[in-house]
């Protein structure tokens, strides 16, 4: 096998989860040299601003899929949540590995329950999605954006004006953070996960056949049946950072597909849901966005995006 160069994000999260990878192809193949890029996005660049403001999440892959394209990187590890519904032409998917905890952590000064938090209370969060569901649960409390890595998010939690923050799980998890920090997990019941969330996704050259082959020795094809429904979802929905837009997918004790997909007005007063199961990811997808299409939920879509 030849040498192989890895495009990641500068971040310490992407560097992290990179390398994690990799230790999974070594387990298999002690003798593969693997070596990481680090890429600057233009979404590391852009701290200042809200993400559905100034392109979403696509900001964080374009210059990696540049890359690949140009052949100075052989793969990439996108948390695919970060991942555009359409990959470009000549890039593929080659490998979806196991998944991490794909639900959300919410995290509060004192832990104080998300139930208990006092009317008024600020809780932080950089996506439309979880400020909807929190709320359409809780109208009382206010949202306020908040970027930044886990580290700088966190500081912003105790030095600042929050009451709490509401951070991915997988990311704490994948960052060797201790449960301890976490007030609470949220459930899906709770709070719908974004596309893709806790899974990661290995990006590549459609003709790269080498490549192909080693990284199927890693894949979960469950957790890429789940994730496809989810992203499918996506597209046929035109969802974006833009759009509070959520979707979950999971094996089902009848070992079917369950996925529920979800959208919201940014104020989480209209809210569209519907869950359905089966063993085609693709049909489970597109069923569930003719559902809330027929429900109305598209109005709000088409009035997010060209508020634009």
């Amino acid at each position: 096998m030849r040498k192989l160069i890895v495009g990641s994000r500068r971040s310490k999260l992407a560097m992290t989860q990179s390398q994690q990878f990799i230790d999974k192809l070594k387990a298999i193949d002690p003798t593969l040299d693997i070596e990481i890029k680090e890429i600057v996005t233009k979404g590391d660049k852009i701290v200042d601003k809200q993400l559905s403001k100034v392109g979403g999440k696509g900001l964080f892959v374009k210059e990696i899929q540049n890359e690949l394209f140009n052949k100075d990187i052989d793969m990439a590890i996108h948390s695919l949540k970060d991942v555009p519904s359409v990959i470009p032409e000549g890039l593929t998917l080659g490998c979806i590995p196991d998944r991490e905890i794909p639900f959300d952590a919410y995290i509060a000064k004192n832990h104080v329950k998300l139930q208990d938090l006092p009317a008024g209370s600020i809780v932080g969060t950089s996506s439309l999605r979880r400020g909807a569901q929190i709320l359409a649960h809780y109208p009382e409390l206010t949202i306020k954006w908040i970027r930044g890595n886990i580290d700088t998010r966190l500081n912003k939690l105790y030095n600042e004006d929050f009451d709490a923050i509401l951070l991915a799980a997988a990311g704490l998890k994948r960052m060797g953070w201790s449960d301890d920090i976490v007030t609470t997990y949220l459930d899906k019941d709770t709070l719908i996960p974004a596309i893709g969330q806790g899974a990661l996704g290995i990006e590549c050259r459609a003709d790269d056949t080498e490549l192909l082959e080693l990284l199927q020795q890693v894949h979960n094809q469950e957790v890429a049946d789940c994730v496809t429904a989810e992203r499918t979802f996506l597209k046929a929905m035109d969802g974006s950072c833009q759009v509070p837009i959520g979707g979950y997918a999971s094996i089902n004790e009848q070992n079917e597909i369950e996925f529920t997909g979800l959208i919201m007005s940014p104020d989480g007063k209209e809210r569209y849901e519907h869950t359905v199961s089966g063993t085609d990811p693709v049909a489970l997808g597109e069923q569930v966005s003719e559902v809330l299409n027929e429900q109305g939920a598209y109005e709000i879509i088409k009035a997010l995006n060209e508020n634009q």
